[in-house]
């Protein structure tokens, strides 16, 4: 359970309907092959120790009685392994019959939780046999033992913060106010149903839509475990569909008819996480919920889980596809009423051949379009000096024409030597001035120009740069608005690649093609040999990892430990550890660092679920320390 991931279990056992013996035993024995595989939550489908179909049988005191006896015997297999365990039983209580389910842990029955919602309708006939439950735990015999009884129960992990246990059954899902509603209000973080859903057409993906959406809803993890082959197939068929999910993501799902064991790793740190996030998500403190606790080691969950190395990019192309449509979308109907705003009608780009500049150039243009304005009032401007190779000039020149726009060139090199003469800044020594005064000169001219011109300066710094401070203050760092502040660099190249595959125009996607192909740099230090010396990546490290770090610690809130813990994973094969630990620090100390950069941006459109503006996400002090983040880094 180090780092929140807890690794749970949901079960279909083959089964004989009424054979009580033989039910217990497949799941004993489920049990063990379970927990031998590091589950620690074990949930088994609804009225699994008789069957979900014995119908008028559940009447009999016979199929009663074996049931305790069975539920006695599982419950010692419990014992000394370290789970939690779910089962489904018929259970008399005070002469009426009721659909609960069993939570045993160390050999020991701790409660019973009764299904709510009983169904009688369609192929459903509950109601003959079955009582709805009570909220309010009460206490019942069981064998001697005093056990609680009601719907209002959570179990709480000893060894686990956040661990929080809530239990519905089948139906109880599918209605308006499902019972997990207010287990979730009163801190549950683990939804567990039980259940016997039939198939029928199309009912399995209802059946998923129905656990995301509450898992989503109720911001926690959710195991749901459905009865499968061996149930009785007189008028229904049952196909074991069992899922698990965390936030609206289902992370596994049984393959119907073939009564599968799946495994999820649930993180409950990041459902922690996002309910603190959401100050909307209020719980309900005056409950009447009885709180029971089982005992769990802590040790760390071998994980089965995987984290995308690129978990900005979605890797469905067809999906992909459709977000960098959407983000284009975003960007340049912020873009757009913008300009409706101000009533400018000029845009003034610094377009340098790299792939930002070539996304903010594309963005505009389509900004233009749908304003009606011409796209010769965007002014691409190109200003070569000390750095700067023929290859990103020439697309940058091919870029501007190609679209239509106004493509200016003011080499600033005399500007640049001259203001390094006044500053006494020796030409020869290509520290952090003469990199940074080339910036701010080009800054400068792009903001007299669109002065001139009544227009817009247009941002081009994406949210990696920004994250990392990659930009001159006052430099680079400044423009009038800022297409690119919510789009991560490995997404950007993405939106390029995107637009040449879909623009239709053969010599714009040859250049679209070549950018992309390009090293990135800022192309501040005098070329070798005409080709670029200065290569970003090689200075601050590569943005794939730096876009990993910044989206589980932003979005996920996840601690540096645990980053490096996935990262690893991650990246295995592509990244040594050692690589990914070195930028890792990287990461960290340029990233409190540089605050005072993200304090004082332009407006920017927010395009995903991590942003870094002071307007919007973020709103962290320019001064906060790093220590406790870089101590933990330090010690792995």
């Amino acid at each position: 359970m180090k780092h929140g991931f807890l690794k749970v279990a949901a079960i279909t056992p083959d089964i004989r309907v009424a054979d009580t013996i033989y039910n217990t035993d497949q799941i004993c024995e489920k049990i063990g092959e379970a927990v031998s595989a590091g589950a620690k939550v074990l949930v088994f489908p609804e009225l699994c120790i008789s069957g979900y179909t014995c119908n008028d049988l559940f009447l009999q005191e016979t199929l009663l009685f074996s049931c305790r006896q069975q539920l006695k015997r599982i419950a010692e297999q419990t014992r000394g392994k370290d789970a939690l365990v779910f089962v489904g039983l018929p259970l008399e209580r005070e002469g009426k019959l009721y659909n609960v389910a069993a939570a045993l842990s160390d050999g020991k029955v701790l409660a019973f939780i009764p299904k709510m919602f009983i169904p009688s309708y369609g192929e459903f006939y509950e109601m003959r046999h079955f009582l709805p439950g009570n909220e309010k735990a009460v206490m019942m015999d069981f064998e001697g033992e005093k056990v609680p009884f009601g719907s209002h129960i959570l179990f709480q992990a000893d060894g686990m913060d956040g661990l929080a246990v809530g239990c519905e059954i089948c139906e109880d899902i599918w209605v308006p106010d499902s019972p997990s509603v207010s287990h979730a209000k009163a801190g549950a973080t683990l939804l567990i149903n039980l259940s016997a859903s039939n198939e029928t057409i199309g009912k399995d993906a209802y059946r998923e839509l129905l656990v995301k959406s509450a898992s989503a809803k109720l911001i926690a993890g959710y195991i749901y475990s459905s009865a499968g082959e061996g149930e009785s197939t007189q008028d229904l068929v049952f196909g074991g569909h069992n899922i698990i999910a965390e936030n609206g993501t289902v992370l596994v799902q049984a393959k119907r008819f073939e009564n599968q064991t799946i495994y999820g790793d649930v993180d409950i740190h990041r459902l922690r996480m996002e309910r603190r996030r959401m100050n909307t998500f209020v719980p309900d403190e005056n409950t009447d919920y009885l709180r029971i606790s089982f005992s769990l080691k802590e040790e760390e969950t071998s994980l089965t889980r995987t984290f995308p190395a690129a978990p900005f990019v979605p890797g469905n192309p067809k999906e992909r596809d459709e977000r960098c449509n959407e983000i284009l979308s975003i960007q340049s109907y912020g873009l757009k009423k913008r300009y409706q705003h101000t009533g400018c009608q000029k845009a003034v780009i610094g377009i340098s051949g790299g792939l930002d500049s070539t996304l903010a150039l594309l963005v505009t243009v389509r900004a233009f379009d749908m304003l009606g304005l011409p796209r010769e009032n965007i002014i691409a401007v190109t200003m070569p000096c000390f750095g700067t190779t023929d290859r990103t000039y020439e697309n940058a020149c091919k870029l501007s024409k190609t679209l239509g726009a106004t493509l200016e060139e003011v080499d600033i090199k005399e500007a640049v030597t001259v203001h390094f003469r006044d500053i006494r800044q020796d030409m020869d020594n290509h520290d952090v001035t003469y990199e940074n005064g080339q910036a701010r000169e080009r800054t400068q001219v792009l903001m007299n120009i669109a002065n001139r011109e009544n227009g817009l300066v247009i941002g081009t710094g994406d949210m990696s740069e920004l994250a990392l401070g990659w930009a001159t203050y006052n430099g680079d760092h400044m423009s009038m608005y800022g297409v690119n502040a919510g789009v991560p660099k490995t997404l950007v190249r993405h939106l390029v690649r995107y637009y040449a595959d879909t623009c239709e125009d053969k010599a714009l996607a040859g250049v679209l093609l070549d950018v992309l192909n390009t090293p990135v740099s800022p192309e501040l230090l005098p070329p070798v040999d005409g080709k670029i010396s200065q290569k970003t990546e090689d200075l601050v490290g590569p943005y794939e990892l730096h876009d990993f770090f910044l989206y589980y610690m932003l979005r996920c809130g996840f601690e540096p430990s645990k980053i490096y813990r996935i990262a690893r994973q991650s990246f295995a094969g592509q990244y040594e550890d050692a690589v990914i630990l070195k930028w890792l620090k990287t990461f960290y100390r340029r990233f409190f660092a540089q605050q005072f950069k993200r304090s004082c941006l332009p407006d920017g459109p927010k395009v995903g679920s991590v942003a870094v503006s002071p307007r919007g996400d973020l709103r962290m002090p320019s001064d906060a320390c790093v220590r406790i983040w870089m101590e933990q880094v330090e010690a792995l």
